[in-house]
């Protein structure tokens, strides 16, 4: 029996290894994503890097490139699409943040018949009109929208988002679509628009953010698009004295915004499930570069869902294991 199962052992070996040698290419996928030091994105770049296992099994690659702040979004961003394109890629996969600035490049790298999946940002708009694959990931406006029903619904009445990139389309999305939920329960809405140098700032956007709960007496929810935008925000809330006044949403989470929920600082997270999206692109390009492989559900979405009390339990080993 036991020599029965060395040669199977070894007969498995040899599969994977001629899985290996007879690939019909293999892929340098890059992954365009957020700066290092996000912890969004070190979620999303982790889904890419899981998938990109089987990628270098395969005898291929996956590179992460990322800005090393938000100050000129898409400008940077586009110039790491070209980055990618002058270092041979295979394939590519990016979010249209900034249209107006993305696009051009992404038009490029179709142009050069490079295969692209969107994600994150964008939607299936974008994948329609650049000419992608896939796009993977969220419908931004609809995780607003999820942000603010939820509110609305648990009793707000006027509400404000938190825009610390102001001009990038997903986070424009997101507080129309929050203005457009609370709207809808009963509420109303306002912006609160933040220097793009505050964005991962706690104590920046802590203090905007406290300025304006004392300016605006009558605010009882507040909703942010960014994980370290939402500690800034309970910070806030509880040095403004609000904090059993002024309910707490925001997109996206990790284990500090779990314990904020958990302690009853934040009211609610919608989650995009952002390890799906760079696991889920990165999977798509390396089976259509190597084997013509395609996934006729265009539009795959990720979220959005909300994360609360309720839920919060069955979350949490998700964020410790870095998945969530």
């Amino acid at each position: 029996m036991r020599k029965f199962r060395r040669i199977a052992l070894a007969m498995s070996t040899v599969a994977v290894v001629a899985f290996a040698s007879n690939a019909a290419f293999a892929a340098k996928i890059f992954v365009i994503g957020g700066k290092p030091d996000d912890p969004f994105w070190s979620i999303v770049k982790k889904g890419a890097e899981d998938a990109g296992k089987v990628v270098e099994v395969q005898g291929g690659s996956v590179t992460w490139l990322g800005p090393q702040n938000y100050d000129n979004l898409g400008v940077d961003a586009a110039e790491l699409i070209r980055q990618a394109i002058d270092q041979g890629a295979d394939a590519i996969v990016g979010p249209d943040w900034v249209p107006e600035a993305m696009d051009p490049a992404f038009k490029a790298v179709v142009d050069k018949k490079i295969p692209l999946v969107i994600y994150n940002a964008g939607g299936i708009e974008a994948a329609d009109r650049l000419g992608a694959l896939n796009y993977v990931g969220a419908v931004d406006y609809k995780a607003g929208v999820a942000g603010g029903d939820y509110l609305g619904k648990a009793g707000g009445k006027s509400g404000v988002c938190v825009n610390s990139l102001p001009g990038a389309a997903n986070i424009e999305a997101y507080c129309k679509g929050f203005n457009d939920g609370i709207t809808a329960a009963g509420g109303k809405a306002d912006v609160l628009p933040l220097p793009a140098t505050a964005e991962g700032n706690v104590t920046a956007v802590a203090q905007a953010i406290k300025a304006y709960l004392l300016q605006h007496s009558e605010v009882d929810s507040v909703f942010v698009t960014a994980n370290l935008d939402a500690i800034g925000a309970a910070q806030a809330i509880a040095q403004a004295g609000k904090g059993g006044t002024v309910k707490l949403c925001g997109v996206n989470f990790d284990q500090a915004i779990l314990a904020q929920i958990d302690g009853g600082a934040q009211a609610c997270a919608v989650d995009q499930q952002g390890y799906q999206q760079g696991f889920y692109a990165v999977s798509i390009l390396n089976g259509y570069v190597n084997y013509g492989l395609t996934i006729p559900t265009r539009e795959i979405l990720t979220g959005p869902g909300i994360v609360d009390s309720q839920n919060i339990k069955a979350t949490e080993a998700g964020a410790q294991a870095g998945t969530r």
